[in-house]
């Protein structure tokens, strides 16, 4: 499946700017670029050592295009593990264009999606869970999801992985043996060190599989829905959470009809917060619209935030408390933050009496700041970090989710057989199945059509 032409491709973001890469990767990159380059020092390119800069100009025939460094990595020691030539110019649209037509009429391929990492991956350069990091690392926004695929890249996850499946493929070996000799009932493989591997597998599967629900969230950040009456302040939480004007404000109830969705870093971990439109009867219809779409958020959100206004709590307090319980038990399983808003405006009796009547409530005012740190805080106590703080390693790919979980069917198929004490034949077929599952994680087995998949969310030039 290995292509041996040369490829190219901007891998800069395209657009003008100070500087621009362009990236060539294929057995003629160097011929080619050393064709249309002079070097300043009248330096030959091919016979320049790899990980090297040289100053130079690019030429198409006697016409200067740009001053350029040139920096050359060699096979097998490059990204790609083929010669890499990566040419920095200037940053203009028209330089960056002129250079890649260049190459393009001298037989290099514009580079599909993802292509230099696939190559990278068909090379040995990395397995197919590190080069699909690498994608995860381009997009991490937040220091945790940024933690996670660098964990990653570097084979931490793949690495446990591989480990699991090189144990159980010894095994499976001496169970095939088995097979050969069925005759002279022989048994190559012993059964009690067996049993403590699929124990030991079981265990880490487990721990895996079940990291997911953190790593997913990590990954795509946790949305959180603010929700309550009209004109308690949810779109002034929202400003003053971003620290800018996201959203209208103005004391006209129902302002808000759609909801309003923005991301923000806290500890080092994503919120995705969600302002929706209030919650009341109404007979307007872009308002109830509004309303409709709420409760959608609400069912999509991680954490929801119930927030009132604390002069109105003073009025009517049972209204409130009746609105709260409501939510608790049609969302009994996500993490409920009840804040009274606009405390500043409210005496100490007056906080100690809505204390005494919503015991866990957050005091919070959004328009001076007041609480709000104390409610970010609260939201990052709703994460489980410690995974993170203890270097474990956590699962954020879906695909590799999937492969985890029918591993994990085919290793207790496995466990079982040797509990009822199975023919090592009907072993064999389940320890075949965990290990093509184990094996599609980390890329020993994969399809075309796999690859393409995956590859096909990459950026080009990468």
């Amino acid at each position: 499946m290995i292509n041996q032409d040369t490829i190219i491709a901007l891998a800069t973001p395209s657009g003008a700017g100070a500087i621009a890469i362009i990236r060539l990767s294929g057995k003629d990159a160097i011929g080619l670029v050393e064709s249309h380059f002079r070097s300043i020092s009248g330096k030959t390119l091919v016979k320049q050592k790899t990980h090297t800069i040289h100053l130079g100009h690019i030429i198409d025939k006697n016409r200067t295009i740009d001053e350029v460094l040139i920096s050359i990595f060699k096979n097998p020691n490059s990204y790609t593990g083929e010669d890499v030539i990566e040419i920095s110019c200037h940053g203009s649209n028209y330089i960056q264009q002129e250079i890649i037509q260049l190459f393009l009429r001298k037989g290099c391929r514009m580079a599909t999606a993802g292509e230099f990492t696939l190559r990278a991956f068909l090379n040995g350069k990395l397995d197919l869970s590190q080069a699909e990091a690498v994608a995860d690392l381009i997009s991490s926004d937040n220091e945790a999801s940024h933690q996670i695929a660098m964990q990653q890249m570097r084979g931490g996850f793949s690495s446990e992985i591989a480990k699991l499946r090189e144990e159980l493929l010894n095994f499976a070996s001496l169970i095939e043996l088995e097979l050969d000799f069925a005759e002279e009932d022989v048994e190559f493989a012993d059964r009690i060190q067996f049993k403590d591997l699929i124990e030991r597998i079981v265990f880490v599967l487990k721990r895996l599989i079940d990291s997911f629900a953190v790593g997913n969230v990590i990954k795509n950040g946790i949305p959180v829905a603010i929700v309550g009456e009209p004109n308690v302040g949810k779109s002034t939480l929202l400003n003053a959470l971003l620290n800018e004007e996201r959203a209208i404000v103005s004391d006209i109830a129902g302002t808000t009809r759609d909801t309003i969705e923005d991301e923000i870093s806290i500890g080092g971990m994503g919120f995705r917060f969600i302002d929706t439109a209030g919650i009341r009867d109404t007979k307007d219809v872009v308002e109830s619209i509004g309303i409709k779409k709420t409760f959608e958020k609400i069912d999509q959100a991680q954490v929801v935030i119930y927030l009132f206004d604390a002069l109105d709590f003073k009025v009517s307090s049972s209204r409130f408390q009746v609105e709260i319980e409501k939510i608790k038990n049609k969302y009994p399983q996500k993490p409920l933050l009840v804040i009274a808003n606009k405390i500043d405006k409210l005496s100490e009796e007056e906080i100690f009496s809505l204390k005494s009547k919503i015991s866990y409530v957050e005091l919070l005012s959004a328009k001076t700041n007041i609480g709000v740190d104390t409610l970010q805080e609260k939201l990052l106590s709703f994460v489980n970090t410690g995974a993170l703080r203890n270097n474990d390693t956590i699962v954020t790919n879906s695909r590799h989710y999937d492969s985890l979980l029918k591993a994990f069917e085919g290793i207790e198929k496995v466990k079982e057989g040797l509990e009822f004490g199975l023919s090592g034949d009907l072993l064999a077929i389940d320890i075949r199945q965990a290990l093509y599952h184990f094996g599609e994680i980390t890329g020993e087995i994969t399809n075309d059509d796999l690859l393409g998949n995956i590859f096909a969310n990459f950026c080009i030039g990468k």
